[in-house]
C-alpha cells in the first residue's frame, strides 16, 4: 500500500543528508553551514537521485527563520534597539542604495532596462537573517553593540524589502501598462507603514502586558508541555499575524514577539524550551536554499555570477565598513559587520520569484541572484574566520582591550579577591546569590541578558556583563584570584567551557557546576571540575535524608546518602570555605 508523505519524506531526508554532510564538512575543519546547503544541492530537483518537496521546504525553512528571530527578540529590549536607531536606519538605507546602483549597473553591462537593474540591485541588497544571526551566536556577539548594531540593521533592510514587496506589483503596473498611477504607488507606500507601524505600536503597548500574562498563567499550571506549546503558538501566531494582517514579514513578527517577551522573568525559559526545534528548522532553511541552486549556472554565465559575488562581497562590504567608520565606530566593529552583511538570502529569492512573476526578470537574471546568493551564503563563514585571523595578527593587546571598551558598554575590573563567582542569574543563581551576600560573602555574578544585569545592579551586586567562556568577560569579575566559580548555567557543555577557560587563568579555583544530565559530568569533570550537581540527584538525596530522619525503624542515616566527596570542600563546610580570612 502506497502513502504520500511528502512532508515526512522532506524532513527526513533534509536531515538526514544535512547530518551527514555537516559532519563531513565539520571533519574537513570548515563551516556545517556548508555541508547544509551541499545537502540541499544534493536534494534539489537539479541533481539525480533523491528529490525533497521544493515547494514544502521553503515552508518548513520559514519556521526556523521565525523560531530564531523570536529567540533573538528574546535577548534585545525595545531599548536595544532604540540605542541603534541612529546608525541602523541611515546606514542600512545608504547601503541598500549603494548595492542597488552597484545591481543597476552590472544590469547596464548585461543590456537589462533601467526597471529590471533596480530590482535586481535591490535582490543584492539585502543580507539573510539565518546566516547573520548565525555567525553573531557563533561569535557570542548578539548582545554586544556589534551585534546590536547588526541586527538593528537587519531589522531596518527587513522593513525596507517588505515595503518593496509591496509597492513592486504596482510599480511594474506602472511601467508595462497604463492601469496604475503614481498616486497609487504613494497610497500603497502609505497604508503599508501605516499597518507597519500599528503592529509595532500594538505589541509594544498591548503584547508587552498580554503575552508575558499568557506565559505566567501557563507556567503557573506547572505543565513544561502547555508553556513550550504555549511559547510556539504564540511566536509562530504572531509572526503568521505580521503577514496575514498587517503585511510585515514573519522575521519581523517573530522579533517583536521575542522582544516584548524579553521584560519578562519566563524570557530564558522560553528562549531553551525553543531551541532544539530552532535548530532544526534553522539547518532546513540552508537545505532548502541549496535546493534552489542549479550548479549547470556556474558553468553557462561565470562571468555574471562573478559580477554578483564583487556586489554582495566587495561592493556592499565596501559600504558598510565606510558608514559604521563614518558613524565613530571601531575598526573591529566596523569589519564585524560589513562581513556578516557580505551575503544575501531569503528577501533576494523571494524578490527575485516575484520579479519573475510580474515579468520584470528573465529567468537568467533569477538565476545569477539565487547563484550569488548560494556561493555568497558558503563564503561568509570563510570570510569570518579570515577576519578572525586578520584581527589576531593585526591588533595588540592594548588594541583590543581599546576596541572592546568602545563597543562595549565601559567595564572596568571588579576591585576584589577572594571572592565568589556566580555564573548566570537565573532561578538557581539569584537564589545562590542572595545566600552568599546572607553569608556577608564576597560575590560577583558574571550575567549576558542585559535585563538581569540591569537588576543586579539595583539589587546592589557586583556585576559583569557578557557571556563567562570569554577571557576578557571573566577577568573583569577577577578570576585571577577568586576563591571559586559557581556555575549556575543550564547548559552543561557551554559550562565545561567556562571551566576549561577559568582553569587555565586560575589553576587553583575551585569549581562547583550545575549539570542536568549524566551525559554531562564527563565532559565537565574532563575541564577540571572538582564538583557537579545534578539536582535531580540532590532531590533524591533531600528526599531519602528526611526519610531517615523521620522514620526511625529503617535503620539507615543520612551519610549513607550523601557522596562525601561533594558534600565539603577541603574539610570544611561550604560557607566556611568561601569566607573571606581577616
Amino acid at each position: 500500500m502506497e502513502h504520500s508523505t511528502p512532508l515526512i519524506t522532506t524532513i527526513v531526508g533534509g536531515l538526514a543528508l544535512a547530518y551527514l554532510l555537516g559532519m563531513i564538512a565539520q571533519r574537513l575543519k570548515i563551516s556545517p553551514l556548508v555541508g547544509y546547503l551541499a545537502a540541499g544541492v544534493l536534494a534539489g530537483p537539479f541533481t539525480p537521485g533523491f528529490v525533497a518537496d521544493a515547494a514544502l521546504a521553503p515552508e518548513l525553512a520559514e519556521i526556523g527563520v521565525i523560531l530564531l528571530m523570536f529567540g533573538v527578540g528574546l535577548h534585545f529590549s525595545l531599548k536595544d534597539l532604540l540605542a541603534v536607531k541612529a546608525i541602523a536606519i541611515p546606514g542600512a538605507i545608504a547601503q541598500i542604495a549603494v548595492a542597488t546602483l552597484l545591481g543597476l549597473g552590472l544590469s547596464m553591462l548585461f543590456g537589462w532596462g533601467i526597471f529590471t537593474g533596480v530590482v535586481f540591485g535591490l535582490c543584492l541588497s539585502t543580507a539573510s537573517t539565518v546566516v547573520l544571526l548565525r555567525a553573531l551566536e557563533e561569535r557570542q556577539l548578539i548582545e554586544s553593540q556589534r551585534g546590536q548594531i547588526a541586527i538593528g540593521w537587519l531589522i531596518v533592510e527587513d522593513l525596507a524589502m517588505v515595503l518593496t514587496l509591496v509597492l513592486l506589483p504596482a510599480a511594474a503596473a506602472i511601467m508595462n501598462t497604463d492601469d496604475a498611477s503614481f498616486s497609487e504607488l504613494a497610497l500603497g507606500l502609505a497604508w503599508t507603514i501605516g499597518k507597519v507601524v500599528l503592529f509595532i505600536f500594538i505589541m509594544i503597548v498591548v503584547g508587552r502586558k498580554v503575552i508575558p500574562w499568557i506565559l505566567s498563567r501557563t507556567a503557573s499550571t506547572g505543565s513544561r508541555e502547555l508553556f513550550t506549546l504555549a511559547v510556539l503558538a504564540l511566536a509562530l501566531g504572531i509572526a503568521y499575524a505580521a503577514v496575514a494582517i498587517f503585511d510585515a514579514s514573519f522575521a519581523l513578527g517573530a522579533f517583536f514577539a521575542g522582544m516584548v517577551l524579553n521584560e519578562s522573568e519566563l524570557s530564558h525559559r522560553a528562549a531553551q524550551d525553543t531551541l532544539p526545534l530552532r535548530d532544526a528548522f534553522a539547518v532546513l532553511f540552508f537545505v532548502s536554499v541549496g535546493m534552489l541552486f542549479d550548479p549547470v549556472v556556474l558553468i553557462e554565465q561565470p562571468l555574471g555570477i562573478l559580477g554578483v559575488l564583487a556586489i554582495i562581497i566587495i561592493g556592499k562590504s565596501a559600504a558598510a565598513l565606510v558608514l559604521v567608520r563614518m558613524f565613530g565606530h571601531s575598526r573591529r566593529t566596523a569589519l564585524t559587520i560589513s562581513v556578516s552583511l557580505a551575503q544575501i538570502g531569503e528577501f533576494a529569492f523571494i524578490l527575485a520569484g516575484m520579479g519573475l512573476t510580474l515579468g520584470v526578470m528573465d529567468k537568467d537574471a533569477q538565476n545569477l541572484v539565487l547563484a550569488g546568493a548560494i556561493v555568497s551564503i558558503m563564503l561568509n563563514p570563510v570570510l569570518f574566520s579570515l577576519l578572525d585571523k586578520y584581527l589576531e595578527k593585526t591588533e595588540t593587546i592594548e588594541e583590543q582591550l581599546l576596541e572592546e571598551t568602545l563597543e562595549e558598554e565601559t567595564q572596568v575590573p571588579v576591585d576584589i579577591c577572594g571572592h565568589a563567582i556566580i555564573v548566570g542569574y537565573g532561578r538557581v543563581g539569584g537564589m545562590l546569590a542572595d545566600k552568599l551576600r546572607r553569608r556577608e560573602i564576597p560575590v560577583v555574578v558574571v550575567e549576558d541578558t542585559r535585563a538581569r544585569f540591569e537588576e543586579l545592579a539595583e539589587n546592589g551586586f557586583s556585576a559583569i556583563l557578557g557571556n563567562g567562556a570569554n577571557k576578557d568577560i571573566i577577568s573583569l569579575a577577577r578570576i585571577e584570584c577568586a576563591k571559586t566559580l559557581l556555575l549556575t548555567i543550564p547548559n552543561g557543555y557551554e559550562a565545561g567551557e567556562i571551566v576549561a577557560t577559568a582553569k587555565e587563568m586560575n589553576p587553583d579555583i575551585t569549581v562547583i557546576v550545575r549539570a542536568h544530565y549524566d551525559d554531562e559530568v564527563s565532559f565537565i569533570k574532563e575541564r577540571g571540575a572538582e564538583h557537579i550537581i545534578i539536582g535531580e540527584h540532590e532531590i533524591a538525596k533531600s528526599m531519602a535524608t528526611l526519610m531517615c530522619n523521620d522514620v526511625e525503624e529503617f535503620g539507615c542515616s543520612i551519610d549513607d546518602f550523601i557522596d562525601n566527596d561533594n558534600r565539603k570542600v577541603e574539610g570544611k563546610n561550604l560557607d566556611e570555605y568561601l569566607k573571606p580570612s581577616h
